[in-house]
């Protein structure tokens, strides 16, 4: 391993133990749930544009049903009337706006499965979220145990470091050498 290798493997791991240190999970949490959320409503979004789609083939597949049917009744009433030029071309305009209808009734079709497809999968996007908030909390309690657990473990090392009867023995030292020289100024005097 080079110089140069080695210098990346020291540095990149001191960059991930500090940013380690910085990362605070409560906020990168509520970061993850802040874009989930931002993505759910896109995804909301997007199903009521593709239903708003669907309904207009409706209304469309609609008119050119009323339209056929429209047209129907006048290739009738050309032929009732001894017209059949006219019958004749109200059956080729019907023809061509039941075509149309065909199309778009295929196209309507495509529309509802695309819909109910992404109604299924945005439920199950609702689902994960929701299961990821309830697991936050007790993600964020788990932490606030760990800091509080580290915190506990550090302030019994440096006890545990400190000698107690070691301070207790030098000022009860002192204090007999102040009492010897108090009793040896008595003596004195």
């Amino acid at each position: 391993m080079g110089l140069w290798d080695r210098f990346k493997l020291i540095f990149n791991s001191k960059a991930n133990e500090m940013l380690d240190k910085a990362e605070d999970p409560r906020q990168t949490l509520d970061y993850s749930y802040e874009k989930q959320l931002e993505l759910l409503a896109k995804v909301r979004r997007g199903v009521a544009d593709v239903a708003t789609s669907r309904k207009r083939l409706e209304l469309q597949l609609n008119s050119l049903s009323a339209q056929s049917d429209k047209l129907e009744a006048q290739a009738r009433a050309a032929l009732a009337g001894g017209r059949e030029d006219l019958a004749r071309e109200a059956l080729t305009r019907k023809n061509d706006f039941d075509r149309n209808g065909e199309a778009l009734g295929s196209q309507l079709a495509t529309q509802q499965q695309v819909v109910s497809q992404l109604k299924t999968d945005l439920a199950a996007l609702q689902s994960k979220y929701d299961s990821a908030v309830r697991n936050k909390q007790a993600l964020i309690t788990r932490h606030k145990a760990a800091v509080a657990q580290q915190k506990v473990a550090e302030t019994a090392r440096q006890l545990s470091a400190i000698d107690p009867t070691a301070d207790l023995s030098r000022m009860e030292a002192r204090i007999r050498e102040e009492e010897a020289r108090a009793q040896g100024i008595l003596a004195v005097s």
